[in-house]
């Protein structure tokens, strides 16, 4: 190359550099301006055997989910299940930009396949979203917690893990200026739910916590609870940009018909892809067969 032509070079190419950066930056500041399209993956299990019918009913769940938002624009949404190996879930996360598990003791799942794991932890780093649900959000021993909490935010785990069925218990929509929570009404009355709390969440200093005033999340619901945290719902704007979101409720499969629950995890879900939510929240109008659950076999 002529020597008078290799600082023209220099300078085109430290300006297009200058130019990413710049790019990156306004996407992660901006991302109600984002509109490329965006997969979203689901993932479930069928029914649980260790509990009634009824209940922990994941993939009729993945599936309702995936009816609440199959409307939304550039948003390509794929429902898979995780029974088994799923040895093709690695490949299946890298082409995703947004995952929500729905799966029996979830972090516990994380954590038993290392292709599995680097896989969630690839997702996360390139500011992927991700989302859970219920015993999604569990593990009965410690170990798979630091992994868990270090990507979705929170974790039932642990043999001081806390849940409770309740006949009866009024949750209250907390931080209701966030996004996630647009059009959803107070709970006008107590409901019947099994609810986990005094989860093991993400410190400020990037460990894990127990109390709330160390916790980097954002509460989003909560339950009566003394002495411990009564988080059940949270969301998370991670250090690597990207953005979590979890929710312990949902152990009976009739919840969804709560319109508020619905709102919520569809709007949760689409908030993990940074898309911009609707001042009045999302329709989530669904039918009574979108509730139907599959024939036993």
């Amino acid at each position: 190359m002529p020597r008078r032509l290799r600082p023209m070079v220099t300078l085109v190419c430290a300006t297009f550099a200058l130019l990413m950066g710049l790019a990156s930056i306004s996407f992660a500041d901006n991302p109600a301006n984002n509109t490329l399209p965006r997969r979203l993956l689901l993932i479930g299990q069928g029914p649980d055997g260790s509990h009634k019918p009824t209940t922990h009913e994941y993939f009729a769940g993945v599936n309702l989910l995936a009816r609440l938002l199959r409307g939304q624009p550039k948003i390509e949404i794929v429902a898979v299940s995780a029974d088994g190996d799923w040895r093709d879930g690695p490949q299946l996360l890298e082409r995703a930009d947004s995952a929500v598990l729905f799966v029996s003791e979830g972090a516990k799942w994380l954590s038993a396949d290392a292709a599995r794991l680097t896989a969630f932890r690839d997702l996360a780093k390139r500011g992927g979203g991700l989302g859970v649900l219920h015993w999604g959000t569990g593990t009965k021993t410690a170990e798979p917690i630091a992994p868990f909490v270090q990507l979705f935010g929170a974790c039932h785990g642990g043999s001081d893990r806390k849940f409770k069925e309740f006949d009866q218990v009024l949750p209250q929509w907390t931080n209701t200026e966030h996004p996630i929570l647009r059009g959803l009404k107070p709970f006008a009355s107590p409901i019947r739910e099994e609810f986990y709390f005094a989860l093991k969440q993400a410190s400020k200093t990037g460990g894990v916590t127990l109390t709330d005033s160390d916790s980097a999340i954002t509460p989003l619901l909560r339950i009566p609870a003394e002495d411990v945290s009564g988080t059940v719902a949270w969301c998370w704007e991670r250090p690597d940009h990207g953005r979590s979101f979890g929710f312990t409720g949902l152990h009976f499969h009739e919840n969804w018909k709560h319109e508020s629950y619905r709102r919520f995890v569809a709007q949760a879900a689409l908030w993990t892809l940074k898309r911009d939510i609707p001042t009045t929240g999302l329709d989530v109008s669904v039918t009574d067969q979108d509730f139907a659950l599959p024939e036993p076999k």
